[in-house]
């Protein structure tokens, strides 16, 4: 009897966790495609747990900031020595020049 109660539980844990995640991939944004065929290791294995969620917000806020970038502001992003800013500094120059070219339209 305590063999059949074990894997009904089993059952249903396995159960669970499997809708679980089938639930939390309908949740997921149709721009995650691409993301996650990205989502690979230095190793060449796919990511998982907290480094591939990690990876898909960057990868996802990037995909987003792609529509930003055309407005030519993201290619003028660059401190004096001719770096790429990023950050803080990035994000206030470009909030900066998007509200200068939508002033100038």
């Amino acid at each position: 009897m305590r063999k059949i109660t074990h894997l009904v539980l089993t059952a249903l844990f396995v159960a669970g966790v499997s809708f679980g995640q089938t639930a939390a991939a309908a949740d997921a944004p149709a721009a995650a495609p691409d993301c996650a065929s990205k989502a690979v290791s230095k190793a060449g294995k796919p990511l998982a747990g907290a480094a591939k969620t990690a990876f898909m917000k960057k990868c996802e806020a990037d995909a987003g900031g792609a529509v930003a970038a055309d407005s030519g502001c993201a290619a003028k992003a660059v401190s004096k020595a001719g770096k790429p800013l990023a950050g803080a500094a990035k994000a206030s120059f470009m909030k900066k020049c998007e509200a200068d070219s939508a002033a100038a339209k």
